[in-house]
C-alpha cells in the first residue's frame, strides 16, 4: 500500500502542472541556460514538498486557534514558525493582490455582466427597457407604453 502524505491521495497524486513548472523554471533563469528533465522534475518535487510542509503547518496553527478553515493569515504564521520569515512579507503582498485582483474580476465579471461598464443612467433605461418587455409578454405580445413614473422615479412626488 502506498504512504498517504496527503488526506485521501498518494504521493504521487500531488503534483503540480509540469508545463507551467516547466515555464516558471525557464523564466527564471537566464535565456541561455538550459535545465535537464531531471533537474526540472526534481525541482518539481522539491516545490509541491514545500506545499505540503506549508500546508501542514498550516494545518497545526489552525487546529491550536481551534478552527476548522486554514486563513492566509494561518500560512505567514506557518511560515515564521518553519524559519520562513524572511517571505512573510512578500506572501503578503502576493496576498494583498491576488484580493485586489479578484475584488475587480468580481466586479468587472459579474454574472450578468458583459464586461462593459454602464453608467447608472444607461443600467436604468436598459432595467426600464427590461420592464416593457416584461409588461408586453404579460399583456399577451401588446406591448403597453411604460407610465411616466415608471421611466423616471425621481419625478414621483
Amino acid at each position: 500500500m502506498e504512504p498517504m502524505d496527503i488526506v485521501g491521495k498518494s504521493k504521487e497524486d500531488a503534483s503540480l502542472p509540469k508545463a507551467t513548472m516547466t515555464k516558471i523554471i525557464k523564466e527564471m533563469l537566464p535565456p541561455d541556460v538550459r535545465v535537464a528533465r531531471d533537474a526540472q522534475d526534481l525541482l518539481i518535487e522539491c516545490c509541491v514538498e514545500f506545499i505540503n510542509l506549508i500546508s501542514s503547518e498550516s494545518n497545526e496553527v489552525c487546529s491550536r486557534e481551534e478552527k476548522r478553515t486554514i486563513a492566509p493569515e494561518h500560512v505567514l504564521k506557518a511560515l515564521e514558525v518553519l524559519g520562513f520569515g524572511e517571505y512573510i512579507e512578500e506572501v503578503y503582498a502576493a496576498y494583498e493582490q491576488h484580493k485586489l485582483e479578484t475584488m475587480q474580476d468580481s466586479l468587472k465579471g459579474g454574472k450578468w455582466s458583459n464586461g462593459a461598464e454602464m453608467t447608472e443612467e444607461e443600467a436604468v433605461a436598459e432595467q426600464q427597457r427590461m420592464f416593457a418587455e416584461a409588461r408586453a409578454r404579460m399583456n399577451g405580445g401588446a406591448a403597453a407604453p411604460p407610465k411616466q413614473a415608471d421611466l423616471n422615479p425621481s419625478l414621483e412626488s
